[in-house]
């Protein structure tokens, strides 16, 4: 700063020199004998440009990164919710199939039973007083619901009403510990008396009244219905003898039946508003599956060949009244 025409001075002649090395330059072209200065600046700042720019290029990368860090959380947050909404659109339209499905057989039955029945959905499981298992009903009084009226699925029993308010009602389930049902066999009529056992469902108790009269599994019970139907109607499927317990001595016979209604994942139902002017019987009942046939037997003429045998005689064909006994 005190030499000022010092600096001036070197200033001047270094930009002189530059001016006159940039002329010669030009002019000699290719022969410029400045080349090998160019090529040593070329190497030795081509390297220093190289090195800036590795440095350089993930420092700009990891910049950008940062900016558009809020750009992609929130392209990230719309997919999470696009998929959610997805998810969800995909349930529901697995539920509607379901309760279509569900609501097809509950018609289906109610039809062939003859009953007149307000369709409900089942929006809560929950206990009240004096019951441990009951469900409630998105039904009441201003669809007709009234107490004792019998729930059924399309399935078989669901159980029956014992409480109604304007727009809901709860139902007390047959596998509750406090319910008792009049019930009958299939085919031979033979009657009895089903209780709940309080495992949720998964078996109900069957008490024969005739000791005497014969019980296995596999034979079907049905509701013996109530006075005026109320709180059972008549003809509606409960469930399958499972097993048969030994009472010698007893007065009635015990077997234990699974229900056909899925009493832990009910969701349609329908509660019957008006029994049917006859009992339906066994018309509710599903088909039974159907027995693996034998070996066909071949086809062609008779063989006559060797002694004639006599034929045996005829085994002895159970009672049409006694099917499945």
């Amino acid at each position: 700063m005190k030499d000022t025409r010092r600096t001036r001075a070197i200033t001047g002649l270094m930009l002189a020199t530059a001016l006159v090395l940039m002329t010669v330059d030009h002019r000699t072209g290719e022969n410029s004998p400045l080349g090998p200065l160019k090529g040593i600046g070329a190497a030795v700042f081509g390297g220093v440009e190289e090195l800036g720019a590795g440095v350089a290029r993930p420092a700009g990368r990891f910049v950008d990164a940062l900016l558009d860090a809020p750009g992609a959380q929130r392209r990230e947050e719309e997919l999470r919710r696009e998929n959610d909404r997805l998810r969800q659109s995909l349930v529901a339209q697995n539920l509607d199939h379901r309760r279509s499905d569900e609501l097809r057989r509950l018609l289906n039955a109610a039809g062939t039973g003859g009953y007149k029945i307000v369709p409900a959905q089942v929006i809560a499981r929950r206990g009240v007083p004096g019951f441990e298992e009951a469900v409630e009903l998105d039904a009441g009084h201003s669809d007709g619901v009234r107490p004792e009226m019998t729930v059924l699925s399309g399935a078989g029993l669901v159980g029956r009403v014992i409480r109604v308010g304007p727009s809901t009602s709860t139902v007390v389930l047959v596998s509750d510990l406090a319910s008792a049902t009049g019930a009958r066999l299939e085919g031979s009529g033979e009657i009895g008396i089903v209780n709940g056992t309080g495992d949720h469902g998964r078996l109900l108790q069957f008490r024969l009244l005739d000791s005497t009269a014969p019980l296995e599994a596999g034979q079907r019970i049905v509701s013996f219905g109530s006075h005026r139907g109320a709180p059972y109607v008549a003809g509606v499927p409960i469930g399958v003898i499972e097993r048969v317990e030994a009472t010698p001595g007893e007065l009635t016979r015990t077997a234990y039946a699974r229900p056909y209604a899925d009493l832990t994942a009910l969701d349609v139902v329908g509660v019957v508003a008006e029994p049917p002017s006859r009992d339906p019987r066994d018309a509710l009942l599903p088909p039974r599956p159907s027995k693996t046939s034998g070996p066909s037997k071949t086809s062609g003429p008779p063989k006559t060949s060797g002694p004639s045998k006599t034929p045996a005689a005829p085994k002895r064909s159970q009672s049409p009244g006694r099917e499945g006994v």
